[in-house]
Formats: C-alpha cells, structure tokens, sequence
C-alpha cells in the first residue's frame, strides 16, 4: 500500500465500516472529511480528534500540538485538554525526549491548553520517533451546525497560503541541500512558517461569523479537503485555480521535486463554506485579525471540479501526500 493516510474509500471499507456499536451520546463518529467526533456531555458538547506526526522529523512537539487543535478548531471547539503519546526507538537519547516534550509544552502554553498525559515508551517496533496527539476540547451547543443549511452559491474560502506544512517540513528535511532550491531569506521564511501552522483563530472566527463547514487542509491537500467536504456535506463543489494562494517558496519547492501544490499537506490553512451573503463579513473578519482569506469557489448541485484557464477538471478522492514523494527522493 502507499504511504500515507488509506484512501478514502479503503478507510470506509476496512475501518469505518468495521464500527458497529452506536451510543446516543455521540452525535458524530468517524466519517470522511469530518476532523472531529462530538459527544454530548450535557451542558456541552465535547470535541474530540486525534493525530500522529509521521512524515516530518524536526518540530515534532509543535506539530503534535498544533495539529490535533486544528482539528478541534474545524468546529469552532475550545481546546481544554492534550493527550501524547511518544513512541521512540531504542537509539534514542534523552535530550532528544526532553526536547520534543519541550516544545509541546511551550506550544500548548501558548494555546492555553494543558497536556493531561499520554504514554512515552521506547519499543524496537519504530526506527524513529512517532508523536500521536488527543485533543479534548468543548463546544456550546448553539454553535453546532448543519449541513443541510449549505445551500447552493455558497462560498468557499481558503485562509492563509496552500502548502505551508509540507514547505516547512521539506525545507528542514532537505537541510544543507535546500540551498540547491532556494535562497537563504527563502530558507529563513520556509522554517519561520512553523509559527503559522495554527488554525485555531480562523476557527473561532468562523465560529462566531456563521461558518457552516470548517475543514483543516492536511495530508491530501486542497483538493483532498475538497473531495472530503464535497462527501461529508453532500454537495458539489467547484474551484478556481487560478485564485488559490501560494507562496513563491512553496512553488520553488513543489518545481524542483515535480509535486501538485494542491495535493500538498497544508496545515496552516483552513477550509471554510459560508453563506454567499456573508462572505465579505467573514473575509472582512478574518483580514481584521491579520489573516490572509480567499474565496477560491463555490458550493454546486453536485460533482468536485477545478476550473483553470476555463478547463474543468475533476477532482478525485485524495491519494498518497506529495509529501512522500518528495521524501522518497531526498533519502
């Protein structure tokens, strides 16, 4: 099988489908292009997601954190509580632990959320570390939506830049070697993107502005995100290529390894479907708060389609990351 997340219809074979026992408590469970599952705890509803780190080796304590909130900030959750798991290979030292654990702890300070536990052990099983992160956050209950409000003509908006994590993780990855693709400002910008990986800001936003359909854009991209937001709200969608946000350096990178920037892992930029008549407040919002918001398309009758130089092409379920074509060939 290919590395990466299983493809999608593969995942709803042997894993979603192999989930058979339903509580009334849980309001959603696993499902494509969903983050999170929610559980009603009464007052509130409890947010939950989980994640690994496994195609990066630098920055792991800041990812394992960032990512799992992104997840809870696709609903527009309260992060409360972190759970990380660390399993390490048996050459590891233990300033290497410290480290990693150092940078989870500063990351979720900053996100005012607080590591509860989790489990570390060293097992011959890994030939490096692999970090898994559990987030429990909370959600009152009049910001859950429904889908079933998205209506056709609504918008879609993308926040920040495409490709942000996978530039980061390539440039760290690439080390010495990325002055073969880039310039030394273009190195220093590439690793400074790990301060812009949160989504949590676009989430509370979204949140309060009437965001109907929040998606973190990770492994599979733009168009993997698309593809999954087209299945879990049961719509079409177009997109315009031509108005997707890129960074030069991200191009740089995507050239010199022959990878689609839209299937490219993108942690950093947020998803969102709003109501076409409150586009504007919402891009408005968002640009207030100095993030970057682009309209990039539209909710259809059906069908997931990208439009260039006035070419439809469809888009179809995620595959494999570019990520790990690109690490293929720089080991």
């Amino acid at each position: 099988m290919e590395i990466g997340k299983l493809p999608n219809e593969v995942l709803e074979e042997i894993v979603i489908n192999n989930i058979k026992y339903k509580r009334q408590e849980v309001l959603l469970g696993s499902k494509v292009g969903e983050d999170t599952g929610i559980v009603d705890f009464g007052d509130d509803y409890c947010v939950v997601s989980t994640d690994p780190i496994t195609g990066a080796t630098k920055n792991l304590g800041k990812l394992a954190v960032y990512v799992t909130l992104n997840d809870a900030a696709t609903k527009g959750a309260e992060p409360i509580a972190l759970l990380i798991t660390l399993l390490c290979p048996v050459d590891i030292k233990k300033e290497e632990i410290d480290l990693i654990m150092k940078e989870a702890s500063e990351t979720a300070k900053e996100e005012k959320v607080e590591i509860i536990g989790g489990h570390t052990e060293i097992t011959d099983a890994v030939n490096r570390v692999i970090i898994n992160s559990t987030v429990l956050a909370r959600l009152k209950k009049r910001y859950l939506t429904d889908y079933n409000d998205i209506r056709i003509g609504d918008k879609l908006i993308v926040t920040k830049y495409l490709g942000l994590e996978g530039t980061n993780i390539l440039v760290n990855e690439l080390g010495e070697k990325a002055f073969d693709i880039l310039t030394k400002d273009e190195i220093e910008l590439s690793k400074q993107i790990i301060h812009n990986i949160s989504v949590v800001k676009e989430g509370k936003i979204g949140k309060e502005n009437g965001a109907l359909y929040m998606h973190d854009i990770t492994e599979g991209g733009l168009y993997g995100a698309v593809w999954e937001a087209s299945n879990a709200i049961g719509k079409g969608i177009i997109i315009y290529e031509e108005k997707i946000p890129l960074l030069k350096v991200t191009r740089k990178i995507c050239d010199a390894f022959e990878l689609n920037p839209f299937k490219f892992i993108s942690s950093g930029s947020m998803l969102m479907i709003v109501p076409k008549e409150r586009l504007d407040e919402i891009l408005f919002s968002l640009e207030k708060d100095n993030i970057l918001a682009t309209c990039i398309g539209e909710i259809v009758e059906e069908g997931v389609v990208s439009i260039k130089e006035g070419l439809e092409k469809p888009i179809e379920s995620p595959k494999s990351d570019e990520l790990y074509k690109a690490l293929k060939q720089i080991k």
